[in-house]
């Protein structure tokens, strides 16, 4: 990359990076271009010359940051893979820890972001039409790693990611690493896909 390309991606990162603060302090009617640009200490200039629109902006600072998760957890997975292969119960270990770590990208601050989005997409037509496709290449990375790591039956895969979905809407007001509830019910899925694995 030249000096003027890598100073154009540093750019586009802080946006994204201001962005999701903006969704999560402020929700998505509160994440106007004025604001992302304050928070991000550029100008309105810059802002327009990355993004478009504030739609544009949004969504792909959603799904940006959704890859960079995956993307990470993905080779955490390939490491412990690498150092775990041929002790007993390796497969049953990274199923677990493959679980653990989807339900930490599908919580917590990127994850309120997220479902901003969707709630504001319900009536703003042209958010949506932005938002299905990116959505739609998020579900397809996540599917791929619990395919990979956790089960390859694709009505098993579909109900553990709404599993971890639903427990992630439902961690919004509670700490559930605090109260043991999405560890539980994690243990229990688990538990569950183990036995559906030997039969």
């Amino acid at each position: 990359m030249t000096g003027q390309e890598e100073r154009s991606a540093a750019t586009r990162r802080v946006l994204l990076d201001a962005t999701v603060a903006c969704l999560v302090e402020h929700g998505y009617h509160g994440t106007t271009s004025v604001a992302v640009a304050n928070k991000a200490g550029l100008s309105r200039g810059a802002q327009l010359h990355h993004f478009g629109t504030r739609d544009d902006m949004v969504v792909a600072a959603v799904e940006h940051l959704a890859q960079k998760r995956l993307e990470s957890m993905s080779a955490s997975l390939d490491r412990m893979a690498t150092e775990d292969v041929e002790r007993p119960g390796a497969k049953e270990r990274l199923a677990r820890a493959a679980l653990d770590l989807l339900a930490e990208a599908l919580s917590g601050p990127l994850y309120a972001a997220t479902l901003e989005l969707w709630v504001a997409s319900r009536a703003n037509a042209a958010l949506r039409e932005k938002l299905v496709p990116a959505e739609l290449r998020v579900d397809a990375e996540l599917r791929s790693v619990c395919r990979t790591w956790v089960t390859d039956d694709p009505v098993l895969v579909r109900l553990t990611l709404d599993l971890l979905l639903g427990s992630g809407v439902s961690g919004m007001h509670a700490d559930h690493r605090s109260n043991g509830r999405r560890r539980q019910a994690i243990e229990a899925w688990s538990t569950f896909l183990r036995q559906e694995a030997t039969l």
